[in-house]
């Protein structure tokens, strides 16, 4: 499921700036990254289901292995887990409202800490 019109996806902000915003909200990048393209998730178990927020941007200065770009965000995903073969995203999957509002609701918290100092 993509989130459409959040104004994430208008952001774009350093990427040490994003590593402490996003952490302390529990999206995650760990290894999720590339020179170019950063991912930061936050993992949600409902129900015996697993389900990821994902929040994803490119460089469109810098590089992120060097720790310092400036990343345009893109707009949020949520996905569905299934093992073993991954997440899905796609318009055919089933997400919980609540899960859907929470997330949303965490959505807006980040754009509004994010705007604080993105460019």
């Amino acid at each position: 499921m993509k989130f459409e019109n959040t104004g994430l996806e208008k952001l774009k902000a350093d990427l040490g700036n994003l590593d402490e915003v996003m952490l302390k909200h529990g999206l995650v990048r760990e290894g999720q990254w590339d020179y170019d393209r950063v991912t930061f998730d936050k993992k949600f178990e409902m129900r015996d289901e697993t389900y990821y927020l994902r929040v994803r941007g490119y460089a469109v200065e810098g590089n992120v292995d060097s720790g310092r770009a400036l990343i345009q965000l893109m707009p949020p995903l949520l996905g569905k887990h299934y093992y073993p073969h991954g997440v899905e995203y796609g318009e055919g999957e089933h997400f919980p409202a609540a899960l859907v509002t929470q997330c949303k609701n965490l959505l807006d918290k980040l754009k509004e800490e994010i705007e604080e100092f993105a460019e």
